[in-house]
């Protein structure tokens, strides 16, 4: 299990690495990449920021919380914060299981709960202005 907070380009092959195991019959890989467009906007860039501590303790307790869940191997997050341009990854997720099912789950599962638990926000750049992704300025726990 890997938890990471990068500043630079995930390479998803070394996650890939770190997870895979000769009785693993499946390794399911999900990329979350900066797109061009938001609810009609044209957007050139995100920046993500994080309370790193934080993020990387709940993250860790998702990786934590899969095991209990779910018939899989391993698994591993790394999520990149700061500037990440369009087309470039800005999340990845690796999960290794003897069976594809639980790897789907599993890489779902993941995913979803990063989104609602582990503190990072983001910001989306358009031509000509920025904001917050669904109105969220970002707030640091004390």
């Amino acid at each position: 299990m890997n938890a990471q907070i990068t500043r630079d380009p995930i390479v998803v092959q070394d996650l890939e690495k770190s997870v895979s195991s000769d009785s693993a019959g499946a390794l399911i890989t999900f990329c979350g990449n900066t797109r061009n467009h938001h609810e009609g906007r044209q957007v050139i860039a995100l920046e993500y920021e994080t309370y790193e501590e934080m993020a990387l303790a709940k993250m860790k307790l998702l990786l934590d919380r899969v095991h209990e869940l779910f018939p899989i191997e391993n698994a591993s997050i790394c999520h990149r914060i700061g500037r990440v341009p369009i087309g470039e990854t800005s999340v990845a997720i690796v999960v290794s299981s003897a069976h594809r099912g639980a790897a789907f789950d599993t890489c779902r599962y993941l995913i979803d709960q990063l989104k609602e638990e582990v503190p990072i926000w983001k910001k989306e750049f358009y031509e000509g202005g920025e904001s917050w992704v669904s109105g969220q300025i970002p707030e640091i726990p004390a």
